[in-house]
């Protein structure tokens, strides 16, 4: 499966770096990260890195394949 989760602002470097296993891109003011999501446990994962880093999801959505 493969993701897209859209967080408010622009993500530094730094913090992209804590998602490793994810492109990412600025656009409109929001990070678009988005790769591939191997189960629902690495989805929930990827989520609870973005709450600990107050990250604000604005948008999560799966992308065809």
């Amino acid at each position: 499966m493969r993701y897209e989760i859209r967080v408010e602002g622009h993500l530094s470097e730094t913090l992209a770096k804590a998602f490793p296993e994810l492109g990412h891109v600025v656009m409109s003011g929001q990070t678009v990260l988005f790769g591939p999501v191997v189960d629902e446990a690495h989805l929930y994962g990827l989520l609870a890195r973005c709450q600990s880093l107050g990250l604000r999801v604005v948008e999560m959505r799966q992308l065809p394949e």
